[in-house]
């Protein structure tokens, strides 16, 4: 294991020793070196979200892709409500066709997952004088001592020598870390998701799970993270939920309840401009572009010539 795992070490290590390189032309090279390892480790997170811009937006699309597949897969539980095997099997074969997955929102959480564990293993390692990677020698040495809010980065709640500063950063730090989990789930949940019927929709249900399980498994497992893996799990929980945000307001999921806000505003910003919306001649009804919220021209009927 260690064998497979060390060059995810030396990536990381290298990483938190560039920035914190980097970081000392800021604030200078042989001061701050408190501030400069914990920067270093924001760094490594805002790199890694950076990379994973792109299977975001695959999830974002899988997720789409799944709510407009609801009505398939209601017929599909419907038609096979007695026989679990062939619906699992028609579940997996209308995926296939239309090439989605409904574990895509997990693939940004598991794609962290070897660098987490890897994260881990370098601090544990300033903890316990064991280098990894680029982290060795004088660096190791500096990064031993450096702090958070009066914690060392390398310091776990459970920890032997552990004081009292650092058991509570560590439970804040826990505590933070639970909550914004807990709300980005939440957000997603109540403003980024249609309506639907909760009995028979099984994204909904997988999210139920997610909004409710992360956080207890964090915060029961959160005793065993040095406060570095804390800090930054705790700004990636920040960087999801900021991302996550942008994504529910600017481009929200069609019939989802921050698509209808949005579809409101832009109605009442056409109607302020005075773009009055048209009536059809057949049944005197407005026709509106749910895409962009504004009026479309009513479609005519040809006659047919005789």
């Amino acid at each position: 294991m260690g064998t497979i795992l060390n060059p995810l070490y030396f990536a990381v290590s290298w990483v938190i020793v560039t920035f914190h390189s980097l970081l000392g032309y800021v604030v200078g090279k042989d001061s701050h070196e408190s501030i400069k390892w914990s920067l270093s480790i924001i760094g490594l997170v805002i790199l890694i979200r950076i990379i994973l811009i792109p299977l975001f937006v695959k999830q974002i699309k899988s997720q789409r892709a799944l709510t407009a597949l609801q009505p398939h897969m209601k017929e599909i539980q419907k038609k096979h409500k007695d026989d679990r095997q062939k619906q699992s099997e028609e579940m997996m074969k209308l995926y296939k066709e239309h090439k989605t997955n409904p574990l895509a929102s997990c693939f940004p959480i598991l794609a962290q997952a070897p660098i987490f564990f890897a994260l881990f293993t370098v601090l544990n390692g300033i903890a316990r004088n064991t280098p990894h990677g680029f982290l060795k020698g004088d660096l190791l040495v500096s990064a031993q001592q450096a702090k958070f809010f009066g914690a060392n980065l390398s310091s776990t709640f459970l920890s032997s020598n552990t004081n009292t500063q650092t058991k509570l950063v560590t439970v804040a730090l826990i505590i933070f870390m639970s909550a914004t989990t807990f709300t980005t789930q939440r957000q997603l949940m109540v403003k980024g998701m249609p309506k639907m019927d909760s009995s028979n929709n099984m994204m909904l249900q997988q999210q139920k799970i997610m909004l409710y399980v992360f956080p207890v498994i964090f915060a029961v497992s959160g005793v065993n993270f040095p406060v570095g893996v804390l800090i930054y799990w705790s700004t990636t929980n920040l960087w999801t939920f900021g991302q996550q945000f942008y994504v529910i307001k600017r481009n929200p999921t069609p019939g989802s309840p921050a698509y209808e806000e949005l579809m409101k505003k832009r109605a009442a910003k056409n109607k302020d401009s005075g773009v009055l919306p048209e009536t059809t001649e057949e049944s005197g009804t407005t026709q509106i572009d749910p895409a962009i919220g504004q009026r479309q021209q009513p479609s005519k009927k040809k006659k047919k010539k005789k």
